[in-house]
């Protein structure tokens, strides 16, 4: 059982110790869609949801999430990152979001930047949910990690 870094030799769960690894620079990029009736996506268009600013509600969302990761998901180090974004594109059907994490560490920001992600999309349905609550959150991705031992990774790079 030693093969899985998250294991012990008997199986029982730990923390990677990173402490030997050296800082480097690290950026991870995620992805996300909703999708959503066009009622919902007009009045997040046109600044009319009534819970206010869906965008900018979501944005801080989903930073503070990114900076929260280790206390979500528990295998994660704390990390004092250097800088979060949250940015959203409106589309025919619903929104894209996408959640950029960095640090200079000795860990990567990949589960931050996808947390980051995660939570502003469930932001967006609960500000929206009284205008549709069929919307439909998914594609949570990594789009892009660079920095750390394995370098830089995207989907469509060839291995």
């Amino acid at each position: 059982m030693t093969d899985l870094t998250h294991l012990d030799e008997h199986g029982a769960a730990r923390m990677v110790d990173v402490g030997g690894k050296p800082a480097t620079h690290r950026v991870a990029i995620a992805g996300g869609r909703i999708r959503m009736s066009a009622a919902a996506r007009t009045a997040i268009a046109d600044g009319t949801v009534p819970k206010g600013d869906v965008f900018a509600t979501a944005r801080i969302a989903g930073i503070m999430a990114a900076k929260r990761t280790a206390d979500l998901i528990p295998l994660c180090h704390p990390l004092g990152l250097d800088a979060v974004t949250v940015d959203f594109v409106l589309e025919e059907d619903g929104v894209t979001a996408t959640a950029s994490a960095s640090l200079t560490g000795r860990t990567g920001v990949e589960m931050e930047a996808m947390t980051a992600v995660s939570i502003a999309l469930l932001t967006i349905y609960d500000m929206a949910k009284a205008i549709d609550k069929a919307m439909v959150i998914g594609e949570v991705r990594l789009i892009e990690k660079r920095g750390g031992k394995s370098g830089t990774w995207r989907p469509d790079a060839p291995a």
